[in-house]
């Protein structure tokens, strides 16, 4: 058993991009999840996953409670060991220097030697408190009220390898996607070595930019030249070394791909926002539903991040929506994102509601 290290400030997200490397995910207190078992490689291509941790001992987050549980645990391993201890968020209130000090007594007690510059093993204390996260896509994300503290043994970190921020790189346009973001929706579609993954309105290209660089073959579509020319700079730029995956950037229509059945294994894309709302020929509803029909036709799986809930013309495409989330970028927007799965894909089921005000998008 491994316990996840989550990032960022909206857990259940963080919880389901995780799931794409790891097994039976299920949240347990703010920024701490467990999970069954991890794909290492996987775990460091995670945007939203600071570590996975081999589990030692779970108790309340609280020092001496902590300090019992360890003095109780077996640990298997030898050689040098450093304490690293968190208050996740600030929720707990417990101090950390006294966690490391007390936690490296006990470690000093059982035979380790302390090495704080290059130790073979880290023990990572998270002490986390306060409700979790509500969301029904989520295992263990019920909205109750947690009190933990979880040691282990550092076993991978993400290695947050993203792309430089939008602003950095050759060819930029107001609005584009924050590195991170753009990382875990990439995962979330399914983007990994030996796969192909989809942007069918790929703008600047950051989205399947950061499918590139987790190791998936990308490609890339758009509507308007000028973003056709500045997505190839920007992928000649950070996807053109040696050993790179491949990509393709092509000047096309979302609604009309140039593309076989089932070609590829993900499709991801950020459709236009407010006043962009008719872009070339198309109206932005008829433009959405027809991307997310071609993305049904084309791939078994998708992520749409969008300005406004698309749950309803994703099912009339095809598409069972497998989670949704609502993610807030600043005071004038909030993206909404789904997750997509063919009828014929296999996929966690949980988020697949009525679009009426009973039901209204889950939040965080």
């Amino acid at each position: 058993m491994y316990w996840l290290e989550l990032a960022g400030e909206t857990d259940a997200f963080a919880a389901r991009e995780a799931a794409t490397a790891a097994t039976g995910v299920d949240l347990l207190a703010p920024g701490v999840a467990r999970t069954g078992g991890v794909d290492r490689s996987g775990i460091r291509r995670l945007a939203y996953t600071r570590a996975a941790h081999e589990a030692v001992a779970r108790t309340d987050a609280d020092v001496d409670a902590a300090v019992a549980a360890l003095r109780a645990a077996s640990l298997d391993r030898s050689g040098t060991v450093a304490v690293r201890a968190r208050d996740v968020r600030g929720t707990s209130g417990v101090s950390t220097e006294e966690a490391e000090r007390e936690l490296g007594g006990v470690l000093v007690d059982r035979g380790f030697d302390v090495d704080l510059d290059d130790p073979d093993h880290v023990l990572r204390a998270l002490f986390s408190a306060g409700p979790r996260a509500d969301h029904d896509a989520v295992a263990g994300a019920d909205g109750g009220d947690a009190d933990l503290c979880a040691l282990g043994w550092v076993a991978v970190e993400a290695a947050r390898d993203f792309a430089p921020n939008p602003t950095e790189r050759p060819f930029f346009q107001p609005g584009s996607m924050a590195p991170a973001d753009a990382r875990a929706y990439a995962n979330l579609a399914g983007a990994a070595p030996g796969r192909t993954l989809l942007d069918p309105m790929c703008g600047t290209g950051g989205l399947p930019l950061e499918a590139g660089l987790v190791g998936a073959d990308a490609v890339a579509c758009d509507a308007q030249a000028k973003m056709v020319r500045g997505a190839r700079e920007n992928f000649r730029e950070y996807l053109g070394s040696e050993g790179s995956p491949e990509w393709h950037v092509a000047r096309a229509d979302a609604t009309a791909l140039p593309l076989p059945d089932d070609a590829l294994d993900g499709v991801a894309f950020d459709a236009p926002y407010g006043r962009q709302s008719k872009i070339a020929r198309h109206e932005l509803a008829d433009l959405v539903a027809g991307a997310l029909a071609e993305a049904a036709r084309v791939a078994p799986r998708a992520v749409l991040v969008a300005d406004r809930d698309w749950r309803g013309p994703a099912r009339e495409a095809g598409w069972t929506v497998d989670a949704a989330f609502e993610r807030r970028v600043h005071r004038s927007l909030t993206r909404h994102v789904l997750v997509l799965r063919r009828g014929d894909a296999s996929g966690n089921a949980g988020a697949d509601r009525p679009d009426d005000p009973a039901s209204p998008p889950d939040r965080e």
